[in-house]
């Protein structure tokens, strides 16, 4: 749980690069690839990210930008990457608003109340989560992995 707006801030500047990076590894002609038909693809899982950063933020009473449930994902990987460079900016921003005491205090959450430092740290979690996901399936389909949280197999 983050009791300091710059603890947050701070996690989420090297998440975000960390998931920015995966994203931008992602070329438009593997949008679709998945492990297996009907699992989410590495485009799903980038657009999932944007909207998720985006209804995480609303659940904190931030404004963050968000595509919307109904929004269809877009075809191309640059679109994904700029809707989710502006859920990075607008967090930076945002987070710099709040205070300790408001970290604290609940908010409506998935299961029901929880701290809002409790859901800006899960936040970080769901995208660390999904970012691994994210990983694998770019090795699978033959494109470069990034070294997110340190050198990959292939800068060894």
């Amino acid at each position: 749980m983050y009791r300091k707006s710059e603890d947050f801030i701070e996690d989420w500047i090297a998440s975000s690069a960390g998931t920015l990076s995966v994203m931008k590894a992602i070329t438009d002609d593997k949008m679709d690839y998945s492990i297996v038909e009907g699992h989410n693809s590495l485009g799903w899982l980038a657009w999932h990210l944007v909207g998720a950063g985006g209804f995480f933020g609303q659940l904190a009473g931030l404004q963050i930008p968000a595509a919307g449930p109904d929004t269809s994902m877009p075809s191309s990987m640059t679109t994904i990457v700029e809707k989710y460079e502006e859920v990075i900016e607008a967090y930076k921003n945002e987070a710099l608003t709040l205070t300790d005491e408001q970290l604290t205090e609940e908010v409506s959450g998935f299961m029901g109340p929880i701290a809002r430092g409790k859901l800006l740290r899960t936040l970080i979690d769901h995208q660390t989560h999904h970012r691994g996901q994210m990983t694998v399936l770019l090795r699978q389909a033959g494109l470069p992995v990034p070294g997110v949280m340190g050198p990959t197999k292939e800068m060894q």
